[in-house]
């Protein structure tokens, strides 16, 4: 236990000239700071000696203070290590129904302020012991997490950097911007310079900074009817609404977004053309062409999220839309913590130089500036060329990973679910049976050590009952253990 270190000059009030003895004024006063909860139950007041000090009082004076709030049950002595506010109050007033803790009833807050529609559904504890099945992220155990830190280290004894820790851009560093411009370009033919990227902290606040620009309330945002989820509820949140369309083995359903477009184009179209989450089908060739074409026509503005590009083992990933043509309406969405690990929260928003400007004021609205060092760091991975030995690495392992995962996926659960093997991404997007419970696998599955989701996320409609299960983060012991518990438990 602590002392209490309120600032007690500033909260108590004492009146000289008051008929009532000195002594009850600072018991009533320390009774009120009680009540209201700023003193809690547990907590240690200062010794009388320091007390008197603390409100220039008179030693005796606190005593007797302290001698009468022990009468009335307000305080109490624990040995020899002071003066304490009891566990159980004297509490004599009628407590009402709402609360067993009379300091926890406040009155109703003021309606001041929007209400976030969306809530993540809560998290069942993680012990140290579970196997964490995630839905597709990279293995930090493998990424050079190391070569960062020590880069950083470095950084941070140049004395040149030191001005721009205070000065530097809300857009990210320099080195940052300008180095995955070049890796961009080079890896997906995109035509750009570092005034065309944006860094964020992580993907997710690219996706919120780029659709804050374009939406206001009313606004129609074009989706996949199984998406993203946080996405959906980013734009629903902006006051959006929502016009879904059909995922299917070839993505989402081109035809439909050119009819919703002759009716009355809408603000925005989200897509992810590559791995789309949480399927894992990529847009065909066919399509991409026809939607490049609906968006130059119709002059349609396109966030594109491509948060794991890099991740593709059959053949050779399909350019993004991005990367061809497009008057600019396609704004480019990536993260490097799926590159990397969940962990390193970095992302980015690729666009016109216009449009990253206006990005960039809204960012510093919210953000002065992110940590030059730690961009500096990962910059010097690009640079070095090991970023893209990584990549080579984790491609060639992560396919390695798909291949037995699906093998062990198949042993363990037969005919019982559906499920094709990625082309590329993290995870596997499995469909059980109408019927089936996946919350009850799912707790089946905590009790055998392993923790899973429970479909909650990608319950979008009745007739979804699927989730998406990673196999970039387990190694080959891992992935035994959990196809090991899912034949015991199926």
């Amino acid at each position: 236990m602590t002392i209490q270190t309120l600032p007690f000059t500033s909260l108590i009030s004492i009146d000289r000239s008051s008929a009532t003895p000195i002594f009850n004024q600072l018991a009533n006063e320390l009774t009120k700071l009680i009540r209201q909860g700023k003193i809690r139950p547990g907590d240690q007041l200062p010794s009388s000696r320091d007390m008197a000090a603390i409100i220039k009082l008179n030693r005796t004076t606190v005593i007797a203070a302290y001698d009468e709030l022990r009468y009335q049950g307000w305080l109490e002595v624990m040995g020899t290590k002071g003066m304490f506010v009891p566990r159980q109050l004297p509490l004599i007033e009628p407590l009402g129904f709402k609360s067993e803790n009379p300091l926890t009833d406040r009155a109703p807050i003021p309606d001041f302020y929007r209400q976030i529609s969306f809530d993540r559904p809560p998290y069942r504890e993680v012990k140290p012991y579970h196997l964490m099945i995630n839905d597709g992220h990279p293995d930090p155990r493998v990424a050079p997490i190391n070569s960062i830190l020590n880069r950083y280290k470095t950084l941070l004894t140049k004395a040149y950097l030191h001005g721009q820790l205070l000065t530097g851009s809300a857009a990210g560093s320099t080195s940052l911007r300008s180095e995955l411009a070049s890796f961009l370009s080079k890896t997906r033919a995109l035509n750009i310079e570092s005034e065309n990227v944006l860094v964020t902290h992580g993907a997710q606040l690219a996706i919120y900074i780029a659709a804050n620009l374009i939406l206001k309330p009313g606004s129609r945002v074009i989706v996949a009817d199984m998406n993203y989820i946080l996405a959906d509820k980013l734009f629903e949140q902006l006051g959006a609404k929502l016009v879904k369309v059909q995922v299917d083995q070839y993505g989402i359903d081109v035809d439909v977004i050119e009819e919703i477009c002759k009716r009355s184009r809408p603000d925005l179209l989200y897509i992810i053309p590559h791995h789309h989450h949480p399927t894992t089908v990529t847009l065909s060739a066919e399509r991409r062409m026809k939607l490049l074409d609906i968006i130059r026509r119709y002059q349609l503005p396109v966030i594109e999220d491509d948060y794991d590009y890099d991740f593709h083992y059959n053949n050779s990933p399909i350019l993004p839309l991005a990367s061809a043509e497009h008057n600019g309406y396609v704004l480019y969405v990536g993260s490097i913590s799926k590159t990397l690990a969940p962990s390193i929260r970095l992302g980015y928003l690729v666009g016109s130089t216009d449009f990253i400007q206006q990005a960039l004021r809204l960012k510093q609205l919210v953000e002065i500036r992110g940590d030059i060092l730690f961009e500096g760091s990962v910059a010097h991975l690009f640079n070095s060329g090991e970023m893209q030995r990584h990549l080579n690495r984790s491609v060639k392992l992560y396919r390695q990973r798909r291949d037995r995962f699906c093998q062990l996926l198949k042993a363990s659960l037969g005919d019982l679910v559906q499920f094709t093997a990625p082309q590329g991404g993290m995870a596997v997007w499995i469909i059980f049976p109408e019927e089936y419970s996946v919350a009850e696998l799912s707790n089946r599955m905590y009790t055998k050590g392993v923790y899973m989701s429970d479909g909650a996320t990608y319950r979008y409609s009745d007739t979804v009952n699927g989730i998406r299960v990673g196999f970039a983060s387990l190694d080959n012991d891992e992935m035994e253990t959990f196809a090991q518990a899912l034949a015991q438990v199926k």
